[in-house]
C-alpha cells in the first residue's frame, strides 16, 4: 500500500495556495485601472510585442479562443485594445494597444511590481524560483501531452 502524502506536505497543495495569494495582491493592485489578472497579462504581452494576432497572443498566454475572445471585447469596451482585421488577411484579427493602454503602461508596472518588493527576494531566490516553477510547468506539460501512452 502506498503511503499517503499529508495536505501540507503537497508540492500542489504549495502552489496552489500561493496562486490564491496572488490572485489576492494582484486584484488589489489592478483594482484601480479595473483590470483583471488575464486582463493584464494579454496587456503585458502586447506592451511586450506591440501588435500581435488573436491567434498569437492565445499561444503567448496559453488561453483558447473561448477564453481570450471575452477577455479582449471587455478590453477594446473600456479603450485599453483595439481589434481589427488584417488588411491583407481578412481571416487575421490584430489586437492594437490603444493610446490609453501605452498612457498607462508605467504607472500599472510600478504598481504590480512592488509585488517583488514584498517578497522580500533576491534576483537569485527569484530567478531560481521561476526556474524552477518552470520546469514543473515543463514536466506536467510534457506528462498531459502523453496521458494516452501513459498510465497513471
Amino acid at each position: 500500500m502506498t503511503k499517503p502524502i499529508r495536505l501540507e506536505e503537497q508540492l500542489c497543495f504549495s502552489l496552489y495556495t500561493a496562486q490564491k495569494q496572488y490572485n489576492k495582491y494582484y486584484a488589489t493592485a489592478l483594482a484601480p485601472f479595473h483590470l483583471t489578472y488575464p486582463q493584464y497579462i494579454a496587456l503585458l504581452a502586447l506592451w511586450e510585442h506591440n501588435t500581435l494576432t488573436v491567434n498569437d497572443l492565445g499561444r503567448y498566454l496559453n488561453l483558447d479562443s473561448g477564453t481570450l475572445t471575452p477577455l479582449l471585447k471587455r478590453l477594446e469596451k473600456d479603450d485599453w485594445v483595439e481589434r481589427r482585421r488584417d488588411k491583407v488577411d481578412e481571416r487575421r484579427v490584430l489586437i492594437y494597444l490603444t493610446q490609453k493602454a501605452l498612457t498607462k503602461r508605467d504607472e500599472i508596472y510600478t504598481r504590480v511590481n512592488s509585488c517583488l518588493t514584498h517578497l522580500d527576494f533576491t534576483p537569485d531566490q527569484y530567478n531560481s524560483l521561476k526556474k524552477e516553477v518552470d520546469l514543473i510547468t515543463d514536466h506536467l506539460n510534457q506528462f498531459t501531452q502523453n496521458t494516452d501512452t501513459l498510465k497513471i
